[in-house]
């Protein structure tokens, strides 16, 4: 099999043309091209009025050895590599019949998911605590919230079958180094939960919730088939830890079980922990019980709005609304004055602002779309990078920041968010003209112009820059202040006066790492699996996905050789 890469052809190519396209580039007659598939497609929209579409090819040729050979210089044909997963160990079918404690997967999202699947396939039967509900009982506590302005602190956009990413765009792509192609193990999977089967080829594949809903109860169906036990309203609230001498790590504590809120025990020594980023409660447990965190930096900033079409057309201009294009996004970076970079976090073309807050009476914002992206508006965050010296709680303090001193930052932002917006989980918003222009009180509109924001409950206008009482710190309002222009000239139409800024972003990944070494248990307590976003080693559906994957790999080899 043969790869061919940046295979170019006009967006308004005929379906026919993908063939003899192939042939050419290969030099070969069309009766030795004996098959293909398309691996992937993207397109490339600096010249909007001459895109062109941009394809990875899979292709079986009559003699493949003289193909390479006439090619040999040229990197854009090669041999394809073997996507396929490969299970790393297989538990015979009595492993259990010592009565080996079997391994715990702790949360339920994607990471979760994943970690548990691969532990199901390897016939290591894994029990899953998850503190939320099933996932379509969590829908209705999540509408509960956007409706009726209900919220239930254990079941949410955070917590719950699914995790935040099945409230989300459902964005299935990812910037990380994947050399062994786990990510395609996480497409491949979502495909056989019912997802559609272009998630397998197109650039920036994504889901959408309503889809996502399904998927997960099928995944999770297929989990208990193969042995696994999934509780729901199983919150951790301690660990077992048990001293004894040092291991080839040097850890000298052993993990020998968890505690739930009920005060059940549930003794076993692999535990992956995949959390999510919102799991705050759990963090303070875990660096009470001395497990090694450390802090980490994060994002804060707004969601803004847009009009789709203003998008669509700065992006894609005569082209716009072309069914294979879809709607438009953007990726947007600033480096401000005052050293803060700033720029656009999971960008939501066609979609909706959420609230997405896990905890009573402080307001957090989001992105999510649905499968079609069909909504009025497009969303993104325009968030700024902060260190943990930002967020030192003890100003007078030297040394390592508090693991814990993100959280207790995020908390104040979303409380001030709450106040701010008046009360019913309202979020306080403002026009970006106003913002801009940095008016204060009456000049401040109170009321909506050409966009209308999506945020359920609802949006109060206010001013987010208030002296003394600024919605953020005033470092990130003025970067961000700063690059709203600079976007503009990027976007024609970015700093439009009537876009909507919706606070707070809080929450664009965790605050904290709960740091593991090359074996990918803890620092200091064996037989705990950090992993995921919460725990510092991901950043949405695919990576969480792949790092579930590769933990549980790691784990089950472990459990499987030392038996």
């Amino acid at each position: 099999m043969l790869r061919i890469t940046e295979l170019r052809l006009p967006l308004a190519h005929a379906p026919d043309a993908l063939r003899p396209a192939i042939a050419t580039r290969l030099g070969i007659d069309d009766v030795d091209l004996l098959g293909f598939t398309v691996f992937r497609r993207n397109y490339d929209a600096r010249r909007k009025t001459a895109i062109v579409l941009i394809y990875t090819i899979d292709c079986e040729v009559a003699d493949e050895a003289a193909v390479l050979a006439r090619f040999a210089e040229d990197r854009h044909v090669r041999p394809a590599p073997d996507t396929r997963y490969h299970l790393v160990a297989q538990a015979p079918a009595d492993f259990y019949a010592a009565q080996r404690p079997r391994p715990v997967v702790i949360g339920f999202g994607p990471c979760g998911i994943f970690a548990a699947l691969v532990l199901a396939q390897m016939g290591l039967c894994p029990i899953v605590l998850e503190r939320g509900k099933p996932v379509r009982e969590r829908t209705q506590d999540t509408w509960g919230l956007w409706r009726k302005s209900v919220l239930n602190p254990e079941s949410n956009v955070q917590f719950g079958e699914g995790g935040a990413g099945t409230f989300s765009d459902g964005k299935l792509w990812s910037q990380i180094s994947d050399p062994r192609h786990l990510t395609r193990k996480v497409l491949d999977e979502f495909v056989k939960a019912g997802a559609p089967e272009e998630i397998l080829y197109v650039g920036k594949p994504h889901i959408g919730t309503f889809r996502l809903v399904s998927m997960v109860e099928k995944m999770r169906a297929e989990i208990v088939a193969l042995g696994g036990d999934i509780r729901f309203g199983a919150r951790v609230t301690d660990l077992l830890l048990e001293d004894g001498p040092a291991d080839e790590a040097g850890r000298t504590r052993q993990l020998r079980g968890v505690v739930l809120a009920g005060g059940e025990q549930i003794r076993t020594d692999p535990v992956v922990l995949a959390l999510g980023h919102s799991a705050r409660d759990t963090f303070a447990m875990l660096h009470e019980r001395g497990v090694f965190m450390e802090a980490k930096p994060f994002s804060v900033g707004f969601r803004i709005e847009h009009p789709q079409g203003l998008i669509d057309r700065a992006r894609f201009g005569p082209n716009a609304g072309h069914p294979i294009l879809g709607a438009a996004d953007y990726k947007l970076v600033h480096h401000a004055k005052n050293g803060r970079a700033v720029y656009s976090f999971c960008m939501c073309p066609g979609g909706t602002v959420v609230a997405a807050t896990s905890e009573p009476e402080r307001v957090v914002t989001n992105g999510m779309s649905q499968y079609s992206r069909a909504e009025r508006n497009a969303n993104a965050g325009i968030v700024v990078g902060i260190s943990p010296d930002d967020y030192r709680q003890d100003r007078s303090a030297t040394g390592p920041v508090s693991p814990l001193d993100g959280i207790a930052f995020q908390r104040f932002w979303e409380s001030r968010a709450y106040a701010l917006g008046g009360g019913g989980y309202r979020a306080p918003g403002q026009l970006v003209g106003d913002f801009v222009a940095g008016r204060h009180g009456k000049a401040v509109a109170r009321e909506f112009g050409g966009v209308l924001p999506s945020y359920k409950p609802g949006v109060t206008l206010t001013d987010l820059a208030e002296p003394g009482n600024e919605s953020l710190p005033g470092e990130v309002l003025a970067a961000i202040r700063e690059a709203l222009p600079a976007f503009e000239r990027q976007i024609p139409g970015f700093a439009m006066p009537d876009a909507v800024l919706t606070g707070v972003e809080t929450r664009t990944s965790s605050p904290l790492r709960v740091t593991r070494g090359k074996d990918y248990q803890s620092l200091n307590v064996a037989g705990l699996y950090p992993a995921g976003e919460g725990a510092g080693d991901a950043g949405g559906i695919m990576s969480a996905g792949g790092d579930g994957t590769e933990v549980a790999e790691k784990l089950g080899a472990r459990m499987i050789a030392g038996a």
